[in-house]
């Protein structure tokens, strides 16, 4: 039962720190650590093919995967003294340059995957950049894609999904951003406009793909195979940290801080990392004061019963990939008892630290993605954060962002910080 004061203080969109207490356990059969490795290994079967029809990626073997690094200027920005803060630069991924180049592309490569197996023109031993070949775009275009997005999940799906050939339709609510409609028409994609959430862009998405049975819907709210495509990055995020020499044990926790929307990226990633460090790895979700659906899902045990307008809340924030009403029922369930806590972050306060991350690292993000900056300053604000813990800011997106509009939230964020 969600306390009286948590409750005011989530309709009053303040800003807050929730530590989590939710011991049920809520497992779900067809979500394992075998099912992640099963990922890991599709991946690999793609990276042909990847590499052969986004050159960006051969440097990696065609492997979609971030740098890690440290911002040492931007923890003493922060005037932080303890523990090791560093950046996982989702925002650089190549493909569609947002975390979503994760879970998204995978799922229309599974797809793509199981469509080509069932053909019987395919099989898992062959070199599958041969999917490149037109008799295969041909193929694809007979089939049909569609998902219903913010903004960056539309993007990934959409970009990927054109280059194999399927035909794809990308449902975008009210809060997505013009240039992220403007790129997917660029790329071929179908781009309906709702002047709607987006609850409803996925409703109306998910109604028109059901009477289609050649059509594939990503369900962001449902799905599985988006889930396991970003649980991957745990694996590959333990090698970097091995790299850099960076333990992770009950002397050195790992503070891992993920923006949350619907809750599958940062879903998938906590469920990830909690399989491989158990209790030395503490996720938190951050999300925007207007739009807190993941901590009022698992706060009041209602999963996806529960909307911010239940609440009150309207939902609309300037973070756009963010602005979702209503949590994945799927992921509240798993997370319940593996996030270590959720916090919330007004509007401008996105703006001040992306500010401050290009003013002190000359990295570069969209203010959404810069949500777990706010969740990093209320961790460390807790008496009981080990003075040995490393910190990890999950940065979601922003490479993709247009010129014109870096520069307007930019020039916005470094006013805010000139008032501070």
């Amino acid at each position: 039962m969600m306390s009286t004061s948590l409750d005011l203080a989530l309709r009053q969109q303040q800003a807050v720190y929730w530590r989590n207490h939710v011991l049920r356990t809520h497992d779900i059969a067809a979500v394992t650590p075998a099912a992640i490795h099963d990922a890991a290994a599709r991946l690999q079967r793609f990276a042909p093919y990847i590499a052969q029809v986004f050159p960006q990626t051969q440097a990696a073997n065609g492997l979609i995967e971030s740098p890690l690094q440290d911002i040492a200027a931007m923890q003493k920005a922060l005037q932080q003294v303890t523990g090791r803060l560093l950046i996982k630069r989702d925002s650089d991924l190549p493909i569609s340059g947002s975390i979503k180049a994760r879970g998204g592309i995978y799922e229309v490569l599974k797809h793509a995957e199981t469509l080509a197996l069932q053909s019987g023109k395919l099989s898992l031993n062959d070199d599958y950049s041969v999917l490149a070949q037109n008799h295969w775009r041909e193929f694809f275009n007979g089939y049909r894609i569609a998902v219903g997005s913010t903004g960056n999940l539309g993007l990934s799906i959409g970009i990927m999904s054109a280059q194999l050939g399927f035909e794809v339709t990308v449902h975008m609510s009210a809060d997505a951003r013009q240039w992220k409609k403007d790129l997917l028409r660029q790329h071929s994609v179908i781009v309906v406009e709702y002047d709607d959430d987006y609850e409803a862009a996925v409703a109306s998405g998910r109604s028109l793909a059901a009477q289609d049975p050649l059509c594939h819907f990503v369900d962001d709210e449902q799905s599985t195979d988006l889930f396991f495509g970003y649980a991957v990055a745990a694996e590959r995020l333990q090698q970097q940290l091995q790299d850099l020499n960076v333990r992770v044990d009950a002397e050195h926790p790992l503070y891992v801080y993920l923006p949350c929307g619907v809750g599958g990226g940062p879903g998938g990633v906590a469920y990830g990392l909690k399989h491989l460090y158990g209790e030395h790895v503490k996720p938190v979700f951050v999300e925007p004061t207007a739009a807190p659906c993941m901590l009022l899902s698992i706060a009041t045990e209602q999963h996806e019963a529960i909307s911010v307008a239940d609440i009150g809340l309207d939902g609309k924030t300037a973070a756009d990939g963010l602005a979702v009403g209503r949590a994945s029922g799927l992921v509240s369930r798993l997370m319940s008892d593996r996030l270590h806590a959720l916090s919330t972050v007004a509007d401008d306060d996105l703006y001040r630290y992306e500010a401050l991350l290009w003013q002190q690292e000359q990295c570069f993000i969209e203010p959404s993605a810069a949500a777990g900056f706010a969740a990093y300053q209320m961790q460390m604000a807790q008496t009981d954060t080990p003075a040995t813990a490393t910190h990890i800011v999950w940065a979601t997106g922003g490479s993709m962002v247009p010129e014109a509009e870096r520069v307007d939230y930019l020039a916005y964020g470094m006013s805010l910080l000139k008032q501070d």
